[in-house]
C-alpha cells in the first residue's frame, strides 16, 4: 500500500507530520492492505495561515482499491492531527461497509 501525502501552501508538510500520517494510516488500515493499492491524503487550511478558526483544517483521504472505485472521505478539525484522525475513522467505516458487502455476496 502506497501512501501519498499532499498539502497546500498553508500547511507545513514536515517530515514528522508525514511520518505520523503514514504510521497512523498503516496501523489503522492494516487489515485492508491486500485490497488497497494506494491512499492519497490531501491537507489544507480552509482560511489560510492568516486567520485561525474552528474546524478550519481539512483532510481529504482517498483509498484506491484493487478492481473497485476509489473511496474518498473529507473531515475537518481544529488541528491537522484531528482532521487526519477523523478522516481515517470515516475511511475505515466506509471500507468496512464496502468490503463487507463484497464478502457477503
Amino acid at each position: 500500500m502506497i501512501i501519498q501525502i499532499n498539502s497546500d501552501n498553508n500547511i507545513a508538510g514536515t517530515e514528522g507530520l508525514s511520518e505520523y500520517i503514514q504510521n497512523i494510516i498503516s496501523d489503522n488500515l492494516k487489515r485492508f492492505e491486500e485490497q488497497i493499492t494506494r491512499v492519497e491524503v490531501h491537507l489544507s487550511d480552509e482560511n489560510s495561515s492568516h486567520k485561525s478558526g474552528v474546524n478550519d483544517k481539512r483532510c481529504v483521504m482517498e483509498a484506491r482499491l484493487e478492481g473497485m472505485q476509489p473511496i474518498a472521505v473529507t473531515a475537518f478539525g481544529n488541528t491537522i492531527h484531528e482532521a487526519v484522525k477523523s478522516a481515517l475513522d470515516k475511511l475505515k467505516s466506509s471500507l468496512n461497509t464496502s468490503l463487507g458487502r463484497l464478502r457477503n455476496h
